[in-house]
């Protein structure tokens, strides 16, 4: 399946929170909730595309999206007209189609690459964890979690985030003996 321009959009806004927090930008609470949403939402719909139950999605995934952009938009106009401009440009390229971003062609393993800026892990646990659980960390660490599966999660941000991230995690194995 070709590229959906929610998918270059979801990318590019993860690279612009990146950008941010690079910065020294503070990101209110929630926003990664909201991004993680956004790209589970995506990868459910692209599953099957012409099925009506996952069409309905693509209202939900363009709200995720639109609030995250807005926010995002609003902190680095923070930064300058000509910081926010770049960004603006390429989610306008992103919004009529054009590929911003090489998005790897996978099949639903439901893993994107993540963009230049961050890194990326992947956690198989022997039991499901819950998502309530890993949201303080995520906060904390700066890190996304995304669920590819009720037991295996997919974290991306910034190298030193993962590691502190995947320390603290590894209690969960723990628990799991």
């Amino acid at each position: 399946m070709n590229d959906l321009p929610a998918e270059q959009t979801w990318m590019i806004l993860v690279d612009l929170l990146a950008d941010l927090r690079k910065k020294g930008m503070e990101i209110p609470s929630g926003l990664n909730q909201d991004i993680q949403m956004a790209k589970t939402t995506i990868n459910f719909y692209k599953v099957d595309p012409t099925d009506p139950e996952r069409m309905k999605e693509l209202k939900r995934i363009n709200d995720f999206l639109t609030s995250v952009q807005n926010t995002l938009l609003t902190i680095a106009e923070s930064l300058g007209e000509e910081y926010q401009d770049i960004w603006f440009e390429k989610l306008k390229k992103a919004s009529i189609g054009k590929q911003v971003y090489k998005i790897p062609d996978k099949k639903p393993r439901f893993v994107v690459g993540a963009p230049s800026s961050f890194s990326m892990a992947r956690l198989t646990f022997k039991e499901p964890i819950l998502e309530e659980r890993l949201h303080d960390i995520a906060e904390y660490h700066n890190v996304i979690i995304e669920f590819e599966e009720d037991n295996v999660i997919i974290l991306y941000g910034s190298k030193e985030n993962i590691k502190k991230s995947l320390k603290e995690l590894s209690t969960f194995f723990n628990e799991q003996n």
